[in-house]
């Protein structure tokens, strides 16, 4: 008597592609954690725009070179659910905090912070007590200073 073939899988390829579907997916978890926190550091830097802006103007169309003690009140950034404070120094750097509970990943309260510089040539930064009047030739975009956000969470337009 014939007895009939079985169909279906056998245990062990159910087991191989279980084990195939949880290396996927733990190779691609991590990945997709850094890009939702870039995601959110590109709203930081969104809400740092105005910011940008009021700078620019400030500078290029100031009657005298020295503009240090205007750009440090050319603007405020007010806290959103990404960003926890912003700010301006005398040469224009524009700071800006994230919020490190929202950010998530690696980042801490003591590491959460960009900063946009302007560039009054090529790389060169703008110096607010001399380049007031002159025209800016772009922003530098990076990791701050002090409390700098991890690079790698950085959105590829502010990496350099």
């Amino acid at each position: 008597m014939n007895r009939p073939s079985a169909r279906g899988f056998t245990l062990i390829e159910v087991m191989v592609v279980v084990a195939i579907v949880g290396l996927l997916a733990a190779l691609a978890l991590p990945q997709y954690q850094e890009h939702t926190i870039r995601t959110k550091v590109s709203e930081m830097i969104l809400a740092a725009s105005s910011c940008r802006s009021s700078v620019t103007d400030a500078v290029q169309t100031a009657s005298t070179p020295d503009v240090s003690a205007v750009l440090p009140g050319v603007c405020s950034l007010s806290a959103t659910k990404y960003v926890a404070s912003g700010s301006v120094d005398a040469n224009g750097v524009i700071t800006v905090v994230g919020n490190a509970a929202a950010l998530g990943g690696s980042t801490s309260a003591t590491a959460s912070a960009i900063s946009l510089t302007p560039l009054q040539s090529g790389s060169t930064a703008l110096v607010g007590s001399t380049d007031g009047g002159k025209t800016l030739a772009g922003w530098k975009c990076g990791p701050a200073s002090s409390n700098p956000l991890p690079a790698k969470y950085l959105p590829a337009t502010c990496k350099g």
